[in-house]
């Protein structure tokens, strides 16, 4: 994992891992990636207008003095899903331990056993190769899946 990746860099890997990720219910109880993925999405949408209600207010109010505050807060709110995408960055290009990273091969093998293109099988794989096997492993066997959730 490259520990000079700039943040932005890392924003946008998050943004990729969130389109990478399957987000399937079966996965919820293993994996805190949907949680974060599915608040991330909300704080998307949802902080922006927290942080300009929180301006606007004291400006309607004419309460100046509680400026400092209502900008403190707005910082807050717009940094919530920056720290969800940097997050997702990190986990995206972080290494799987040894017991998921066995779990990866042997799905690697299943899928292309069944003579379903994949990408070459990683020696050191990280969680964007697992997220891709995932992905791809519920669009060509989901009965084999069913099994093992």
């Amino acid at each position: 994992m490259a520990t000079n990746k700039s943040i932005w860099r890392c924003l946008q890997d998050g943004q990729k891992y969130m389109k990478e990720w399957p987000m399937r219910k079966e996965l919820t109880p293993v994996f805190p990636e949907n949680r974060v993925i599915k608040t991330t999405r909300f704080a998307m949408k949802v902080m922006p207008a927290v942080a300009a209600i929180s301006v606007l207010l004291q400006m309607a109010t004419y309460n100046y003095q509680g400026m400092p505050q209502a900008m403190i807060v707005a910082l807050f709110a717009l940094s919530l899903p920056l720290q969800g995408l940097w997050w997702l960055g990190k986990r995206r290009d972080t290494p799987l331990p040894p017991a998921l990273a066995g779990w990866y091969r042997e799905l690697h093998q299943k899928i292309t056993s069944q003579g379903h293109a994949m990408q070459p099988l990683k020696s050191q794989p990280r969680y964007k190769e697992l997220a891709q096997a995932l992905s791809r492993a519920f669009k060509v066997d989901r009965a084999a899946l069913e099994r093992w959730f």
